[in-house]
């Protein structure tokens, strides 16, 4: 739950009161929409993921405005509203994140634009660049994306032994965009606001 510094806005649960610019019947997106939105920080920095009803809730309570929507339209007595794929809050709030970006899979993938580092082909698996026979750490700078022709022909030998070079040195990635893609798959019509190539599977 984000939790909002002194006179600043809170995006946390509603709790019991009722928000007094809040219809008392909130339209609920059908199945068929889309069920989340992301939330972007009065200054355009993504924050999180929330489900379309909290967005819905927030853009009724005049707490966030919509930034882009779905053509999908929700109805409610008197109340007709564009799902909302992406809302950005009328007031800054200030978050602690974490210090470091998670480890996955996933985002090793999209950090490496979802192909190996080693021949360019499309990335099946990663790859320890200092093999962890060897001493090499499951850290950020050395994991990167392999097909996994190159992950079997390298095996447990250095770039050294193979003749292969990197590209570039792996680095941990950074920014706000980085919290979110470790762990969700990403909507393609996020990736203006969090800087997600083209190449990233929606």
């Amino acid at each position: 739950m984000l939790r909002a510094a002194s006179g600043s806005t809170s995006v946390g649960h509603p709790g019991p009161r009722r928000d007094p610019h809040c219809p008392s019947v909130v339209p609920v997106p059908s199945p068929g929409t889309t069920s989340a939105t992301l939330l972007l920080n009065a200054t355009y920095e993504p924050l999180c993921v929330v489900s379309s009803r909290r967005a819905i809730v927030l853009v009724l309570a005049q707490k966030a405005e919509p930034v882009d929507s779905a053509a999908d339209v929700v109805h409610a007595e008197r109340v007709s509203l564009p799902v909302p794929v992406v809302v950005r809050l009328t007031r800054y709030v200030r978050v602690p994140y974490p210090a470091s970006v998670p480890l996955s899979r996933r985002a090793v993938f999209t950090r490496d634009g979802q192909t190996c580092v080693y021949c360019g082909g499309s990335a099946t698996s990663i790859d320890h660049v200092v093999p962890r026979s060897r001493g090499g750490t499951h850290t950020w700078d050395n994991v990167v994306a392999a097909c996994r022709r190159c992950n079997h022909t390298k095996a447990d030998r250095s770039l050294a032994e193979m003749g292969w070079a990197l590209p570039h040195p792996p680095r941990t990635p950074s920014g706000a965009a980085w919290r979110l893609l470790g762990t969700r798959t990403v909507d393609p019509r996020w990736r203006d606001w969090l800087g997600v190539p083209e190449s990233v599977s929606a």
